[in-house]
């Protein structure tokens, strides 16, 4: 036998990049400029540029159209109209509805609806040309808000099911009637604008055959890719999508992108020419919808203890002018209108209004944030009148044991982590010994009050439309041992493709540095779903290691039969680069060598992975079912201060402690939850879309639409993740991080709650409008401090 010299080792250290802190895979190439968006692709040659005509009426008949002006000028090649499309004009993201024409026939709807579109040579042509377009419109009555729609009896009719969607557990009514205390009342929530950096934006190039590709700033390239072809006449196999990176997304090209995209590809059709549709910013924020707004009704009953008894409510969401995906946003709206608390009589119904604006569309929470300020508005209320800590009272309404795990909708709530979360960031964050020192300050200050919220969060993982939960992956590897990696998702600036190179890395056992992610495309990975959900990872990470699996697999016999193991390839070990079999370190192979062999031997080194997920439905007609895979668990305390002069508030500090499971990648997975959190801020308390009697958005820019700065940033701002916290049946035992911090935000609104309630009487029952603005706090000041009749 051969002596194995000491200092070699018995196996390679393993060095995997799984759960471990790791650089963003492009924030290099953001900060210096390098990271290549849409509009920074080398232009074609040729290449001409299109711009929208949008309607200026929120409802009226086009009466008439003449484009012969505009083709006069040189360098003008088109001005398409609906009569120029070739397929169908239609661009509903919802199969089965066609309620939303790419351009315009004989009605529009809504400000910024397409009506025309102007191909030239420079965006400069193109406005001067849309100025010669000839549109005559004969002005139609309007319905502008929630509260019209719902006094003219104006809804958006689901596609498939009944309105309204009722979901309905025990007997509410009456134990409404035996409640000790009432609470009853209306909260509204207001849209907020998606703002991401890049705007919308595509590029459309002919090939041969007939065929187009597409460069898009999308969350959906397969849906873009389906729209295109109808819009075209074509088969989805003569259009691809590619997306190289988008500067943000947040829901907001999850469906809207596709009818930018499919102008860009009618246009080059029609010209015959590479054309590429780029939106200002007031372009973008006039013509693409937003958060749905929500209006809700509510009856409350709570015992004397503040234990939550029955609840009653009715939501209405502004639509806008079509269906786009109101009706899913307001299912999960309902879904989550219990958050963390087990409610045990319960009938909440849901509706969707038809108003002439923008259709509204899908944003980070997707309805759930709607739903559950409502739930968290009724505990403010009544810890308010109740004269209790509202951290106590949400704690003594949380889901407990069976039978206080299920859902109002059926689900159970397994690996409930709230009371943990409660129980660590309550000692972590010094809540008790804050909120009597702030009760203390608050006597002795006349004109400042601070306050103190604790806020819990519970959120559903999957599509809730269940066949979009599936996903694929194309991995190759080359003889020299380096790895390309296709999947379905889209990097949108959240990591996505760290944390799926990283998953890659790991299964294959090679550096991260050896594996390159490349540009989402159609034509590599099909049949997608959209990029949103929360479910990014989930899904095509899944998919990834299925593909990784395989080659693992595939290699194993090579490696073994060249480690003189042959006949046993399951003791072959894939890790730091390296092949081996432990406690046999008589020779190591690096992964290039075992490459390299499995090609001589004529092995195949591509794969493709396919994952979908299993066992989840929801039976609308029944209002029940399991239409999530798991639930992601939060909570945050956050401390605020107010100026009872000008309503004006800070955030001093916000502490958080967030279920990620056993994150991927901590820390892409904090940046999420921290910038999560803000974007919530900014919802509750700055970002105010206004609109005027006509229907014209009056914040469409950075200088009437205000998002949250650094200044608005937490002074004290500590992020951490649940430790010791795996989730069973997901990807290496993570969890989704996209959605779930944005409701944590919902703190801020009960903190402002406390601060401003110290401007009146004990008992004060605040009167906050949302967004939580500085008029707003001021005028919920000046209530507070009114004499009470």
């Amino acid at each position: 036998m051969v002596a194995i010299p000491s200092e070699i080792p018995s196996q390679p250290e393993a060095r995997s990049p799984l759960h471990a802190p790791g650089l963003h895979e492009s924030g290099l190439k953001h900060t210096s400029g390098e990271a290549l968006y849409v509009d920074d692709l080398p232009a074609p040659p040729g290449l001409l540029v299109g711009h929208v005509i949008a309607s200026p009426h929120a409802h009226a008949r086009l009466v008439r159209r003449d484009a012969r002006r505009a083709l006069s000028l040189p360098g003008v090649h088109a001005v398409l109209f609906a009569q120029d499309i070739p397929g169908a004009n239609d661009v509903s993201p919802v199969r089965g509805v066609h309620d939303e024409p790419l351009l315009a026939t004989d009605e529009v709807h809504c400000i910024g609806q397409a009506v025309a579109f102007v191909v030239a040579e420079s965006a400069a042509l193109c406005r001067q040309a849309a100025a010669l377009v000839e549109l005559e419109y004969e002005v139609l009555p309007a319905c502008l808000t929630i509260g019209e729609a719902i006094e003219k009896s104006l809804f958006i009719p689901h596609p498939f099911y009944p309105n309204p969607h009722v979901i309905r557990r025990g007997e509410p009514e009456a134990a409404l009637i035996a409640a000790p205390v009432r609470i009853q009342g209306e909260c509204m929530t207001g849209a907020q604008d998606h703002f991401y950096l890049e705007t919308q934006v595509s590029q459309a190039v002919l090939e041969e055959d007939g065929a187009v590709r597409l460069w898009s700033s999308t969350q959906h390239p397969s849906e873009v890719q389906e729209k295109v072809a109808e819009v075209l006449g074509l088969g989805r196999h003569q259009v691809t999508v590619e997306v190289p990176r988008m500067g943000g997304g947040f829901g907001g090209k999850e469906t809207q992108a596709a009818p930018f995209a499919a102008l860009a590809a009618l246009a080059a059709y029609a010209t015959r020419r590479p054309v590429k549709v780029w939106l200002n910013r007031d372009q973008d924020m006039e013509q693409t919808g937003k958060r749905h707004p929500f209006w809700a009704r509510y009856d409350a009953g709570f015992s004397e203890d503040g234990r939550l008894l029955a609840l009653k409510a009715d939501l209405v969401s502004d639509g806008g002018w079509s269906n786009d995906l109101s009706h899913a946003i307001l299912d999960r709206a309902l879904f989550h209108m219990d958050n963390t608390y087990f409610l045990p009589h319960v009938e909440v119904r849901g509706r969707v209004a038809r108003t002439n604006q923008p259709s509204n569309t899908a944003f980070r929470g997707f309805g759930g944030p709607q739903g559950m300020y409502v739930v968290e508005e009724v505990i403010n209320r009544a810890a308010e009148r109740l004269a209790l800590d509202p951290a106590e009272v949400r704690r003594r309404n949380y889901y407990r044991e069976a039978p206080e795990n299920q859902t109002h909708y059926g689900q159970a709530v397994e690996g409930n982590r709230i009371p943990r979360i409660h129980a660590e960031l309550m000692t972590s964050s010094e809540y008790a010994r804050r909120r009597a020192e702030i009760d203390q300050f608050n006597a002795s200050s006349q004109w400042t009050k601070r306050g103190i919220a604790y806020q819990p969060v519970k959120f559903g993982i999957s599509f809730t439309t269940s066949f979009l939960n599936q996903a694929g992956a194309f991995v190759v590897i080359y003889a020299d041992g380096t790895v390309q990696l296709n999947h379905g998702g889209t990097e949108m600036g959240q990591g996505l493709h760290t944390k799926m190179r990283t998953v890659c890395a790991h299964e294959l056992g090679v550096p991260v540095e050896h594996v390159r992610v490349m540009t989402t495309a159609t034509d590599k990975v099909p049949n997608t779903s959209a990029t949103a959900a929360s479910s990014g990872s989930d899904l095509n990470g899944m998919a990834v290691k299925a593909a990784c699996e395989v080659l693992r697999e595939r290699m194993r016999p090579v490696a073994a039969k060249l480690l003189q193991v042959e006949g046993e390839p399951e003791r072959v070990v894939f890790s730091a680069g390296k092949a081996f079999v432990p406690g046999l370190a008589q020779r190591t192979l690096s992964f290039e060598e075992v490459t390299r062999a499995a090609y001589a031997a004529q092995v195949s080194l591509s794969a493709t992975g396919y994952y979908r997920t299993p066992d989840i439905g929801y039976d609308r007609m029944t209002g029940r079912g399991k239409p999530f895979h798991y639930y992601a668990f939060g909570g945050a305390v956050v401390e605020v201060e107010v100026s009872g002069l000008t309503g004006e508030h800070r955030v001093r500090r916000v502490d958080i402690l967030h279920d990620v499971g056993s994150s991927l990648v901590p820390t892409i997975d904090k940046g999420q939850v921290e910038g999560g959190f803000i974007q919530g801020v900014g919802w509750l308390t700055c970002e105010e879309v206004l609109i005027d009697a006509k229907g014209r958005l009056l914040t469409h820019s950075p200088d009437t639409y205000k998002i949250p700065a650094l200044g608005d940033a937490p002074e004290d701002f500590r992020v951490a993740l649940l430790e010791r916290a795996p989730q069973e049946d997901t990807i290496h035992g993570s969890k989704a991080v996209g959605e779930p911090p944005l409701m944590l935000a919902i703190g801020a609104v009960t903190a402002l709650r406390h601060a401003i309630g110290a401007f009146g009487p004990p008992r004060t029952e605040v009167q906050l409008a949302s967004p939580a603005t500085p008029e707003a706090i001021l005028r919920a000041v000046e209530t507070a401090r009114a004499p009470k009749r």
